[in-house]
């Protein structure tokens, strides 16, 4: 007696390596958006940085169970997920020069500053939770 397809697992591999990637292109595709290294900053250990693209990974990741759960194959499911990830750099783009014009966030969530690496970490939770819910439309 078989449990588990050879085919169902392959298929959930590849949803998993497709879902992953996706993850690694945000980072990738995140990082981008900013002048300084995230990564050189996380190792040394300012967590306003940190909270800032945690908070825009966890929303992809967010946007991306919504997606799995509602695509027809895995090709509609990697254009939703580049969608996603889309939309959450131009969110945050806007938040950064059209919401708070006078306020460098970037150089902020640089200096260490708690309060907007927190409020960008919620803001990308908040952008993927309506990604999502417009992908059930």
């Amino acid at each position: 007696m078989e449990f588990i397809s050879s085919d169902s697992f392959l298929n959930f591999l590849a949803h998993v390596g497709t879902g992953l990637g996706l993850i690694i292109i945000g980072i990738i595709a995140f990082a981008f958006t900013t002048k300084f290294s995230e990564w050189q900053l996380i190792k040394a250990g300012n967590t306003a940085v940190a909270l800032k693209l945690w908070g825009k990974v966890i929303g992809l990741a967010i946007t991306l169970y919504t997606v799995w759960g509602g695509s027809v194959n895995l090709l509609d499911a990697l254009i939703w997920g580049l969608i996603g990830i889309i939309t959450q750099i131009v969110v945050y783009l806007i938040i950064e020069y059209v919401l708070t014009p006078g306020t460098n966030l970037a150089k902020k969530v640089e200096e260490g500053n708690m309060a907007v690496g927190f409020s960008l970490f919620a803001a990308g939770i908040t952008v993927g939770l309506v990604v999502a819910g417009s992908l059930t439309y």
